[in-house]
């Protein structure tokens, strides 16, 4: 009696212990990537990576003529012209300092750009659907995105679900 009375003693005990012993497990989701990856045939992103590459053939242009401007001064410098090189000076300076603004304004209008490509209400619904139902069935209890929470500061691979939540949503839309 004692011996049953302490096999279901210590059944009840471990059963209860058990459950509460059970591990969280975290993955990791780049959703840029995702945005990205699956809705490069749509329009608008194809828009995007026309604006993108326009600002960098406008950044390629520029960056040649301060090159270019350079290559006078040390040719005046060369020559004992310092008005010259001088008046080049001021210029690459200018011209410097526009490019930066261009550059950080243009970066900014293309990440605001690609931030709302990226919040439209049915594809945003549609991945988190599909988040869920990969961390359900592969038992995780919560799913971290890479690009938004600047406290990740290690994940292993393994728990990165990226790519299986791509194809995912490409396997879902017929593609």
């Amino acid at each position: 009696m004692v011996k049953k009375l302490s096999f279901v003693v210590c059944l009840l005990f471990f059963g209860v212990l058990l459950p509460a012993q059970q591990l969280t497990r975290f993955a990791v989701v780049d959703l840029s990537r995702v945005y990205m990856s699956f809705l490069r045939d749509s329009r608008a992103v194809r828009d995007w990576e026309d604006a993108s590459a326009q600002v960098q053939r406008e950044v390629d242009r520029r960056n040649s003529e301060i090159q270019e401007l350079q290559s006078r001064k040390v040719n005046a410098e060369l020559q004992g012209n310092e008005d010259r090189a001088l008046d080049l000076e001021t210029q690459i300076y200018r011209r410097t300092e526009a490019l930066r603004e261009y550059y950080q304004v243009k970066i900014a209008e293309l990440e605001d750009r690609k931030r709302r490509l990226s919040q439209s209400d049915s594809f945003l619904e549609q991945v988190y659907d599909e988040i869920r139902f990969i961390a359900e069935s592969e038992g995780y209890s919560t799913v971290l995105s890479l690009k938004e929470n600047s406290s990740i500061l290690w994940y292993s691979p393994t728990v990165d679900i990226t790519d299986k939540l791509i194809q995912n949503l490409i396997a879902k839309a017929g593609r």
